[in-house]
């Protein structure tokens, strides 16, 4: 996104369970019947017998299964029927045969239904992974396949009982879902902590902000910001600059993760307009260079599935306005964009074809 007035540079499916056998074509076997008071219906659904739902968790995660209900017995048998070690055993009656036997199929039917939950739970589970990974593969400019205004976490936060951790490297690979209409609370929260400057160049000092309530990453996002700036492909390069994250003090610029309507309100206070293509900007007439979450996280269609690079390409390009450089495209039909091209938009332009880069100075 271009800064606008001229900007001082700072330097240089499921499982079907058989029904069981009720007897002979007229139904059940009359010694099984006669077992039970003539007002008692051997058919009657049981109250307390069912399947518990499989619990499943976010997308890269473990799946638990929830133990059996209380009071059934997973193969105790019928100790609880023994007689005391000093009387002989009573033969059971007709009925009491009966009733065992109904209660055996009901533990029979409750583990089967169970265990069905469970390879239903699983195989849910692994289609709704595998719709999500379908999706999330594919780069959309409309709002995220899970709805407008809803998002979730990056799996990559901190690790809980049955989550999945990802590594900076993977978690930089995944795309989440972020609804490109969001307007979030336009409240900010400082990552914390720091990160030291690498390099022995014109050093420049920055702050991360997140948005509070956009269910992002913020500590991903940091990092990402540091390795990318301080890449030598990237403004660090052959010594020039270097750069540290700070958290507290008065930094040079503030680099701000914020949903698609904030990001738009702050770039609006320098007489940019970023609706229209749901962009980023360097807002320079204030601190912030306005990075728009929808676009971290969802990518553009000029990227496709390289969301990484693309994340490494909007750094770039809107830390590359707060230094003080603008637009330019590329000039021969198959040349890498500059990183400064308006990538998110276009990458043909006049009829010469650009290809995708994220860096400043890429190696050739």
């Amino acid at each position: 996104m271009s800064s606008g007035p001229a900007v001082a540079a700072l330097g240089a499916t499921g499982v079907s369970i058989p029904r069981q056998r009720q007897g002979g074509p007229g139904g059940p076997r009359q010694d099984y019947v006669d077992g039970f008071e003539e007002d008692v219906d051997v058919f009657a659904r049981r109250p307390g017998i069912g399947a518990q739902r499989a619990e499943t968790y976010p997308p890269g995660s473990v799946t638990h299964i929830s133990p059996l209900p209380s009071g059934v017995d997973g193969g105790a048998g019928d100790a609880a029927d023994a007689p005391p070690a000093d009387e002989p055993a009573q033969p059971k009656s007709g009925k009491g045969r009966a009733f065992a036997g109904v209660a055996a199929a009901a533990v029979t039917t409750v583990l089967a239904v169970i265990v069905a939950g469970q390879m239903i739970g699983g195989r849910d589970g692994d289609a709704a992974r595998s719709q999500s990974a379908a999706d999330g593969s594919r780069a959309t400019d409309g709002a995220a396949s899970r709805g407008d205004g809803r998002t979730a976490p990056s799996a990559s936060a901190s690790a809980s009982p049955g989550v999945l951790t990802l590594s900076y490297e993977q978690a930089m690979g995944e795309k989440y879902p972020l609804s490109a209409k969001l307007t979030g609370s336009g409240k900010f929260s400082a990552v914390p902590g720091s990160a030291e400057a690498p390099g022995t160049g014109r050093k420049y000092t920055y702050r991360v902000d997140v948005e509070q309530g956009l269910g992002l990453d913020g500590k991903l996002f940091a990092e990402a910001v540091q390795k990318t700036l301080n890449d030598e492909r990237s403004w660090a390069h052959d010594g020039a600059r270097t750069f540290a994250r700070v958290s507290t003090g008065k930094p040079d610029f503030v680099i701000t993760l914020a949903s698609p309507g904030t990001t738009a309100k702050w770039c609006a206070k320098s007489g940019l307009d970023t609706t229209e293509d749901n962009v980023s900007c360097d807002s320079a007439s204030t601190e912030r260079v306005m990075i728009n979450a929808y676009r971290w996280a969802q990518g553009s269609k000029t990227y496709g599935d390289k969301i990484h690079a693309y994340r490494q390409m909007l750094i770039n390009h809107e830390v590359g306005h707060r230094l003080g450089y603008g637009h330019v495209t590329c000039d021969k039909d198959g040349e890498l964009a500059p990183v400064m091209q308006q990538q998110t938009k276009f990458l043909d332009h006049d009829g010469i074809h650009c290809l995708a880069n994220p860096w400043p100075y890429p190696k050739s």
